[in-house]
């Protein structure tokens, strides 16, 4: 799941667009984006935050300098414990190339000192968008641990993961989650994870965020296929 590595498999396998996030952290995105640009694969930057809830938030931005400022925030924000590489395993940081620069010695597991809303607020305010990670899940998810969600938080999807797919159908979370429409993303953590799993197809002119807003909501003629599984 080297930077290099990812964009190779995604060119492969015709996923036209991708995004990088890491649990609380950005340090291998601009990799990735680079990495991206050599195969021809759009790279979004985004990271998946833990809030303070100890619930899990997607967020997704068009540029890697919004990245770069959201990243301060997280900075501030984290436990400020040092990482325990025997128990926890080591955090690298690598380039384009998959050639190693430092390893990352804090602690990026577990929740940040922000709260939901804050988090959504400060994402939204950079010109990014949150999604509700994984909602049908009985742990790390923002739906189960608020009991429903509602419109002024901001978020703007809701993730439903390989587990529950059937949901996209039923809709039985609906109701809790006051109308969010769904998306259905990899949640990869290996690149067997990343093939197999579900992924979302967008039907829509450019590869950027406001596109896929548009396509999540389906508006002016751009839609979405979730639970799409791509394996070659």
């Amino acid at each position: 799941m080297t930077p290099n590595h990812i964009a190779m498999r995604a060119a492969e396998i015709g996923v036209g667009a991708i995004a990088i996030t890491d649990h609380n952290a950005s340090g291998n995105v601009k990799a990735a984006i680079e990495a991206g640009e050599k195969y021809g694969v759009k790279v979004f930057p985004g990271m998946e935050v833990e809030c303070k809830e100890e619930a899990h938030i997607i967020v997704l931005f068009d540029t890697f300098e919004q990245l770069e400022t959201w990243q301060v925030v997280v900075d501030g924000a984290l436990s400020g414990i040092k990482n325990v590489p025997e128990r926890f395993g080591a955090q690298f940081i690598v380039d384009a190339d998959d050639e190693f620069i430092k390893e990352e010695d804090r602690m990026i597991l577990g929740p940040l000192k922000l709260s939901a809303e804050e988090v959504i607020n400060k994402v939204n305010d950079l010109g990014g968008i949150c999604i509700a990670a994984h909602v049908d899940k009985p742990s790390y998810s923002l739906l189960m641990q608020l009991g429903f969600l509602t419109p002024e938080l901001g978020l703007f999807a809701a993730e439903i993961s390989r587990n529950n797919l059937q949901e996209l159908k039923e809709e039985k979370l609906k109701m809790r989650l006051r109308g969010l429409h769904y998306v259905t993303n990899s949640d990869a953590h290996t690149m067997e994870d990343f093939l197999t799993g579900p992924k979302t197809e967008y039907f829509i002119e450019e590869i950027n965020l406001e596109e896929i807003k548009k396509a999540i909501i389906g508006i002016d003629g751009r839609s979405l296929q979730g639970g799409k599984i791509l394996c070659k």
